[in-house]
């Protein structure tokens, strides 16, 4: 028998996570039945959507949520072979039984020069996230001018080198210097330090000045509120995130965003990437084929150990990582 290890959420957050709120628990699990697969996790995703996530879906004492590369470790499924790798979306666990269904075989051939882990990133949810919510949301034109927030994370990185491919120009903004630096290596046209700029209407109007035709929105709060007024006539704004909100536990009020969503025709749209799983492929050939031309470039925030889970967790949230976070187990 096998023993596995599992995250599970001790206690609902209250603002930012914190390590008590998680509790470390041991599974035995049972030897398998003809049909069934025993896999490992090998690399494990941390995510802003975990968040708000948790309290919308579970309860105290489940499992977190999550997704993981994992690798077929005994099979009783002639559809996995032992040593073939998949990705799984069975939460902060070592180890599970699945029955197949719901994994995902990574893109065949993977390269040997890529870590499998970017199967959790830039070929993968994140990546096909900024795939198709530039593509399908703001429907990028070349010549356009787009801007990103959150532009070092695991989506936004994506977002702006797509645009670039796009024959855009790509203003991006994040929280240090470094990653301001690293937005300006991979190509970004204009980046800066949204906690260091003296105003921040100012800094959106400096690196633009005729305004931007779509937004790529990550962050939400007093940002988007701020950059609504920049945009252009009939511009464009897709809603991924708002991770500025995310640990509040005060409930925010205004600026209200109606006059400009009227005055200049606006488009606002959120999204979910689910909503192109039928798409999943064409999504990730392009990603793969981008990357593999040098076109995409990627950085990872690798954190060693399974019992480093929580902190990885905790300082995505506080914007520690820069491009994907990810937990090699």
């Amino acid at each position: 028998m096998v023993t596995a290890k599992a995250w599970a959420l001790k206690k609902h957050f209250e603002g930012l996570p914190k390590t008590s709120d998680f509790e470390l628990k041991t599974i035995e699990l049972p030897k398998l039945k003809d049909g069934e697969l025993l896999l490992q996790s090998v690399f494990l995703s941390v995510d802003p959507y975990m968040r708000p996530y948790s309290r919308r879906d579970m309860k105290e004492g489940d499992i977190m949520i999550g997704t993981q590369v994992a690798r077929v470790v005994e099979s009783k499924n002639p559809a996995f072979t032992v040593g073939a790798f998949v990705l799984a979306d069975r939460g902060w666990r070592t180890h599970f039984i699945s029955d197949g269904k719901g994994l995902y075989f990574l893109p065949s051939p993977w390269p040997e020069s890529l870590p499998r882990s970017l199967a959790l990133g830039t070929v993968g949810m994140p990546g096909l996230t900024a795939y198709f919510g530039l593509l399908e949301v703001c429907k990028v034109k070349p010549g356009e001018t787009v801007l990103v927030t959150a532009a070092a994370g695991a989506v936004g990185s994506v977002v702006g080198q797509i645009a670039k491919i796009a024959g855009c120009k790509v203003v991006g903004c994040a929280g240090s210097d470094a990653k301001v630096a690293y937005l300006k290596k991979i190509g970004f046209d204009e980046a800066f330090n949204y906690k260091t700029v003296a105003s921040l209407d100012e800094a959106l109007r400096k690196a633009s000045p005729d305004g931007y035709d779509c937004f790529f929105d990550n962050v939400g709060g007093e940002f988007s509120s701020i950059a609504v007024n920049h945009m252009k006539k009939y511009g464009r704004i897709a809603v991924c995130g708002a991770i500025s909100q995310y640990n509040t536990t005060v409930l925010q009020k205004g600026p209200y965003i109606q006059p400009p969503m009227i005055f200049k025709e606006l488009r606002m749209e959120g999204f979910i990437v689910s909503r192109w799983n039928d798409r999943r492929e064409e999504g990730l050939k392009a990603l793969m084929k981008w990357i593999m031309e040098g076109k995409v470039k990627y950085h990872e925030q690798v954190t060693e150990g399974f019992a480093n889970m929580p902190a990885a967790f905790i300082g995505m949230l506080q914007g520690e990582n820069l491009g994907k976070a990810v937990v090699k187990v």
